[in-house]
């Protein structure tokens, strides 16, 4: 039986975007994000916070990279990956990450609404949603 492994998550960047290439040239971003629950327990509202590594490849990575800073929201839909190493000493290590196959730019709030692009992009930015070509 094949599985299923989508991930879809809504929240802001801790950090601004690390953009690195390939030594085939491939651009490659990376982030984290924190998602925000808020749940209640008898009585109490409480907060919980999540921080997610994301990983975007391609033309992608370099409009995140030109785009988001710290503080952005984003729409992340992506694959769940754990990657596996061995460090110098022997030790094993593994990382669980979302590889990002779209990510939709979420407008900054401001007083009174707003919308558009991120704020200084200028008018011929690319829309806010990019989708990686499988």
């Amino acid at each position: 039986m094949n599985g299923f492994n989508k991930v879809i998550l809504i929240g802001n960047l801790t950090r601004n975007p690390e953009l690195r290439y390939t030594p085939s040239g491939t651009p490659v971003a990376s982030f984290a994000l924190a998602v925000n629950r808020r749940f209640r327990q008898g009585e109490e509202l409480k907060d919980e916070v999540c921080y997610i590594d994301i990983v975007v490849f391609g033309k992608q990575a370099e409009h995140c990279g030109q785009y988001l800073s710290k503080g952005s929201g984003v729409i992340v839909e992506g694959r769940l990956q754990q990657r596996r190493w061995e460090t110098e000493d022997g030790q094993k290590r593994s990382k669980h990450e979302v590889v990002a196959q779209s990510v939709t730019f979420l407008p900054k709030r401001q007083d009174g609404g707003g919308g558009g692009h991120e704020p200084g992009a200028p008018d011929d930015a690319p829309a806010y949603e990019y989708e990686e070509q499988l």
